[in-house]
């Protein structure tokens, strides 16, 4: 009965294996999250650079699966297109070998008893056995002594590491009973069989959902087993399929076409790369008779399979990207009666990997500055240059604003709920900070339209005089929404620094030429009605440099990890010499 017992340590070994992968990778990615949006924005049609690009998301996140959702994520959002997700397939078949060499170094021999002493205990301090305890009782005391989240990633690589020897240790240990079954060797004899090897490499690694981590369940077994390279051969090739099964089922809920193809590209290319080396391996073992495929593999040559198949599989057919476009527009075509295709704005999948999730929230940010100073921009010139078009440009726009502040603000809370680095929360707040000023702006844009619409219809205009003044607080309006817009573009602290200072001389401006038009009106030069249209203007004027001061301060103090807003403006003010010294050129470059 003690098969029992070594299949509960067996299942536990697993469960501590997978916990520690997922924990892993998950420290690996919040570690590497502002790098990843680097690479990520690297993005390029080179079909080597996007090869390169998968290799190393692949490498970083440790998983080919989560590259291939993350795929299907961006093409569902609109962000890429199919063409350019199949080099970065390619290259995520390499980068997810490395796992596999991680594992491998369970197999490190010691040497014999001639062997220097010095040597000896540096070679066995490459065992997992010997360095993971050190590991983890490090992560552990990095969790209980430090606040920042960057060290605490650092630390989950560490305890996700151990926990995934310990699970592979106890998973070895269970098997080793296996080593003296009949049954087991027979059942390896039938695993030669191609056929049937692939077909189980296939589906233990559709249940698993992670070839990285069927791969090294394999290579544990082959520590307390012996494994002929016959039967690991054709699993090693159906682990690479199976691993398919967790981007075919992403893609089920896509609704763009193309972010479905991603998946079965993905599939095809794990199974193109089966038959083909599959024919090649045993085509020539038919002529030549490899002598090798008798002997039992260990985990290096496990990987060395695993990481030899994956590139040769990517060298075959990374030149023929094109063909497997058009492969993946045949297996699943268009309608005949081609309905429109719902827009998704951010793809929920894209929260699997919570630093790209977090780089294209950011994406739609900019986008929804853009947006808000065009539509100000447009309404500033009706009043100069008043069409009926150019309100419907101006609505369309606030329309705009309305949706993204709404969808953005909903899928970045839901990001700030994910495992992100100390960068990616800076940017998180920022944004959470920022969002809510861009769609105000667009309120304003629409305040604006409508002074100049009832300008427009009441055939009403401002003295010259008032005009001149108007003309100067537009001037000092339209460089604070290109200062803004700059700063938040570039995410630079340096730019922003200059818009509050304009800010400032906006509002001594308004406040001026409110005091000029009460003479005028004393001295009836003005009328009433014009001064309540004045009145709007100029508080809908001041209202949009307060939103450029609100989102400026917000690009700064992302920067220094605190959005006290109150504060950090009172401090700026009191003797900050480079407040001043830009003060005094906006003073001198906007006068009434």
């Amino acid at each position: 009965m003690d098969w029992i017992f070594n299949v509960i340590a067996l299942l536990g070994g697993l469960a501590f294996f997978l916990y520690g992968m997922s924990v892993m990778s998950g420290g690996l990615e919040s570690l590497a999250g502002s790098k990843l949006e680097q690479i990520l924005r690297g993005m390029t049609s080179n079909k080597v650079k996007a090869m390169l690009l998968g290799l190393g998301i692949t490498a970083v996140i440790q998983s080919s699966s989560a590259t291939t959702v993350m795929l299907v994520g961006l093409v569902n959002s609109g962000v890429m297109v199919l063409g350019q997700t199949i080099g970065v397939i390619l290259g995520a078949n390499i980068g997810t070998t490395v796992t596999a060499w991680i594992l491998s170094l369970t197999s490190v021999e010691l040497g014999g008893s001639e062997m220097n002493p010095w040597a000896a205990f540096a070679l066995k301090m490459l065992k997992p056995s010997s360095f993971t305890p050190i590991l983890a009782l490090i992560g552990i005391a990095i969790i209980m002594m430090s606040k920042s989240n960057r060290k605490k990633s650092v630390a989950t690589i560490l305890l996700g590491f151990a926990v995934l020897m310990a699970g592979m240790d106890t998973m070895s240990d269970a098997m080793e009973f296996l080593g003296n079954q009949q049954w087991f060797a027979e059942l390896l004899v039938t695993f030669s069989d191609p056929v049937v090897g692939i077909l189980v490499g296939t589906v233990l690694t559709a249940i698993i959902q992670s070839s990285s981590a069927s791969v090294g369940i394999l290579q544990a077994l082959s520590i307390s087993v012996a494994i002929p390279y016959g039967a690991a051969i054709p699993i090693i090739m159906g682990q690479n399929i199976g691993t398919c099964i967790t981007a075919l089922i992403s893609a089920l809920g896509a609704t763009k076409k193309d972010a479905t193809r991603v998946a079965v590209v993905h599939t095809a290319i794990k199974v193109i790369g089966t038959v083909v080396w599959s024919l090649v391996f045993y085509g020539l073992n038919l002529f030549i008779g490899f002598e090798f495929l008798d002997d039992n593999v260990t985990p290096v040559t496990i990987a060395i399979v695993h990481t030899v198949f994956n590139v040769l599989n990517t060298v075959i057919l990374l030149p023929f990207t094109k063909q497997l476009e058009k492969l993946g527009r045949f297996l699943i075509r268009d309608k005949a009666s081609p309905e429109k295709e719902e827009e998704v704005f951010l793809d929920e999948r894209l929260l699997n990997t919570p630093s790209i999730a977090v780089s294209e929230c950011n994406a739609k940010t900019v986008e929804m500055n853009t947006i808000a100073c065009s539509t100000l921009r447009e309404s500033i010139q009706l009043l100069t240059d008043y069409s009926p078009e150019r309100c419907e440009r101006v609505l369309a726009g606030e329309d705009q604003l309305d949706k993204y502040e709404d969808k953005l603000g909903s899928f970045l809370i839901k990001v700030s709920a994910k495992e992100i680095s100390d960068a990616d929360s800076s940017q998180v707040s920022r944004m959470l900070h920022t969002i809510g000023n861009f769609e105000r702006l667009g309120d304003h844009a629409v305040n604006l339209m409508k002074v100049a619409q009832e300008m427009h219809e009441k055939q009403i205009s401002f003295s010259d005089e008032a005009n001149r003044e108007i003309a100067v607080v537009q001037s000092a309006l339209a460089d604070i929404l290109a200062r803004t817009e700059e700063a938040y573009d570039q995410n630079s602290s340096a730019l922003a620094a200059k818009v509050e200072p304009l800010e400032q001389v906006i509002d001594h401006l308004i406040a001026d030429i409110k005091n000029r038009h009460i003479v005028r009106l004393k001295n009836g030069y003005c009328t009433i009605e014009l001064g309540f249209v004045l009145s709007d203007l100029l508080t809908n004027y001041e209202r949009i440099s307060d939103h450029c001061s609100n989102i400026a301060v917000a690009v700064i103090e992302s920067e220094q990890g605190s959005f006290e807003t109150h504060e950090y403006l009172s401090g700026i003010k009191r003797g900050d010499v480079d407040f001043e010294n830009e003060y005094k050129k906006c003073l001198d470059a906007y006068k009434l």
